[in-house]
C-alpha cells in the first residue's frame, strides 16, 4: 500500500484486507454494541458515547469538535483539492476524478489516515530536498544513548527536571543483542515509585528516530512533574494530553533552526520559501490529513452506541462520514453485506480514538504558546514564523510546561490548559495559524491550475 504505485494491485490488496478484516466481524461487533450499551447505562450513562466523552469533563466537547472542523475547513479543502489534481495528473481522468471523493486506496495508507508515503508523486517541489540528517549523524559519530543525552539536556535547557539515574539504569535504549524477544516499538513507562521512569526503545541512529527519542521523552517529564500527585491523580490531564506533549517536543527538533542548532545540518539543504512549503506539506500529509479521520472513527461509534444508525445501514453510514468529513470514498462500491470499520485496529478492539485527535488539536496550541514565551514566534513578524520555532532554552516556556504538567490529572483539563496558555477550550486556529503559508501556496497554485475544490457525492456504498 505503501510503496506499489499501480491502482489495480492497490485496489485488490485494499479489497483483500477490508473484506477479512472487517466483514467477517459484523455478528460479533453487533453483540459488541449491545454489551457496551448495556454497560454505560449500568454506570448510569445513557450510551457507550456519554461514557467516552466524560473523560473530557466537558458537555461542550462535542461543539468544540464541530467548530474546530469549521477553523481548518479552509485549508484541509485547499489541500485535498491540490492533492487530487496531482493524483490525476499521475493516474489520469479513469482512476481519480477531477470533481469526486479521493479513491483512498491510492493514498499510500491502508486507511488513508496520513497520506505522506505518497509525497513523492505530489511533493510541490520534488526536486527540493528535505531536511535530512541521518547521515550527519552517522558522520558525527552518533549513539542512541547520546540521542536520549541530547534530549534530557533539551529538557534541562528549559529549567525542567533531569532524567535520574534510575532512568539510565533500567531503560532499554537499544536491540538486545542477547536473543531476548522485545515489542521494538517506542514506549515509555512509569512505575508509579519516585523516579523509576523507563524508555524501551530500539533506537537507531537517524533523524526520525532523533525525533522520537525527543517525543517519548516528553512523556517521561510528564511522569517526572506529576509524580507527586496521589496515584489517582498520575496521569494525562485528558488522554490527549501526554500524545500532544511529546509532540509539541518533536515540532520543536525537527525544525531548520534546531537541527542547524544541535546536529550541525547537512550543507546541501536550503531554507527557502519552496523547501519550506516542502516541509509544511508534508507535515500536512501527516497532521492535518489526520483529524477527518480521527474524528469519524468515534463519531461513528457515537452514532452506533446512541442508536441513531439503523442496523440495515451501518456500512454506508461509515462511508458516508469518511466522505463527508475526509473527502475519500473505498475503490471498489461496498454495500450492506459488507461491514469495514471494523478493519481499524481500534474500532475492533474497543480502543476509544478521540485522545489521537485531541494531541493532533492541542499540541499546536502548546506550541504556540510555548513559541511567544519563548519571545520564536511574532505572528506579526515574517521573520519569526511558528513553523521555525525552537523552544529549546526558554526557561519561560519551561516554567509554562511545569505549572501544566505537574497538575496531572487533579485538575480538569482546561484548568491545566488554563494554566499553559489562558485558554480553557480547544480551537483550530493555532492549526490554521502554522499552516498558513502552505494554505496561501496551495490557494494560488489551484486558483493558476484550475482546480476543483470541495468534492462530488460519493456512488460507492449502496444499501443493496
Amino acid at each position: 500500500i505503501t510503496k506499489s504505485r499501480d491502482p489495480e494491485e492497490l485496489k485488490h490488496y485494499w479489497l483483500e484486507f477490508y473484506n477479512k478484516a472487517g466483514t467477517p466481524t459484523r455478528n460479533r461487533f453487533e453483540r459488541y454494541i449491545e454489551l457496551n450499551t448495556k454497560a454505560a447505562q449500568l454506570n448510569n450513562f445513557t450510551s457507550g458515547a456519554e461514557l467516552w466523552l466524560d473523560e473530557y469533563e466537558d458537555e461542550t466537547f462535542e461543539q468544540q469538535l464541530e467548530d474546530i472542523f469549521e477553523d481548518i475547513k479552509p485549508l484541509y479543502h485547499q489541500l485535498h483539492g491540490y492533492v487530487r489534481y496531482r493524483l490525476n495528473q499521475h493516474y489520469g481522468n479513469d482512476v481519480v476524478s477531477k470533481t469526486g471523493p479521493i479513491p483512498m486506496h491510492l493514498l499510500g495508507n491502508m486507511w488513508a489516515q496520513q497520506w505522506s508515503d505518497i509525497a513523492d508523486i505530489i511533493s510541490p517541489f520534488p526536486e527540493k530536498p528535505l531536511i535530512d540528517v541521518t547521515s550527519e549523524m552517522v558522520k558525527q559519530g552518533y549513539t542512541p544513548l547520546k540521542m536520549f543525552e541530547m534530549g534530557d539536556d533539551f529538557f534541562t535547557s528549559m529549567n525542567l527536571t533531569k532524567l535520574p539515574k534510575e532512568f539510565w539504569e533500567k531503560s532499554i535504549l537499544e536491540k538486545p543483542t542477547d536473543g531476548r524477544d522485545l515489542i521494538c516499538h517506542a514506549s515509555a513507562w512509569d512505575f508509579y515509585l519516585v523516579d523509576d521512569v523507563r524508555i524501551k526503545q530500539c533506537t537507531r541512529v537517524t533523524q526520525d528516530q532523533f525525533f522520537t527519542v525527543h517525543h517519548e521523552l516528553g512523556h517521561i517529564q510528564y511522569f517526572l512533574q506529576y509524580q507527586h500527585q496521589p496515584f489517582v491523580y498520575r496521569s494525562g490531564a485528558n488522554p490527549g494530553f501526554h500524545e500532544a506533549v511529546g509532540d509539541v517536543l518533536s515540532l520543536s527538533v525537527s525544525t531548520p533552526k534546531h537541527l542547524a542548532l544541535e546536529v550541525n545540518s547537512a550543507q546541501d539543504y536550503v531554507h527557502d520559501e519552496e523547501a519550506r512549503i516542502n516541509q509544511l506539506f508534508l507535515t500536512a500529509l501527516d497532521k492535518i490529513v489526520f483529524l477527518p479521520f480521527a474524528f469519524t472513527m468515534d463519531k461513528y461509534r457515537w452514532a452506533l452506541f446512541r442508536g441513531e444508525v439503523d442496523k440495515s445501514e451501518w456500512n454506508c453510514a461509515f462511508w458516508n462520514l469518511r466522505e463527508k468529513y475526509s473527502g475519500i470514498e473505498p475503490p471498489a462500491v461496498r454495500t450492506e453485506k459488507d461491514f469495514d470499520a471494523p478493519a481499524k485496529y481500534h474500532v475492533s478492539a474497543d480502543v476509544e480514538y478521540l485522545r489521537y485527535l485531541v494531541s493532533f488539536i492541542i499540541q499546536f496550541q502548546f506550541y504556540k504558546s510555548a513559541c511567544i514565551k519563548a519571545g520564536q514566534y511574532d505572528p506579526n513578524n515574517p521573520q519569526m514564523p511558528l513553523d521555525n520555532c525552537d523552544i529549546y532554552g526558554s526557561v519561560e516556556a519551561g516554567e509554562a510546561f511545569h505549572k501544566m504538567l505537574s497538575l496531572g490529572s487533579s485538575k480538569p483539563w482546561p484548568d491545566a490548559l488554563e494554566a499553559f496558555n489562558g485558554e480553557r477550550i480547544m480551537t483550530g486556529k493555532a492549526i490554521a495559524e502554522y499552516f498558513e503559508p502552505l494554505r496561501v501556496w496551495l490557494e494560488a497554485e489551484n486558483i493558476k491550475n484550475n482546480v476543483n475544490i470541495g468534492w462530488d457525492k460519493s456512488d460507492k456504498c449502496v444499501a443493496a
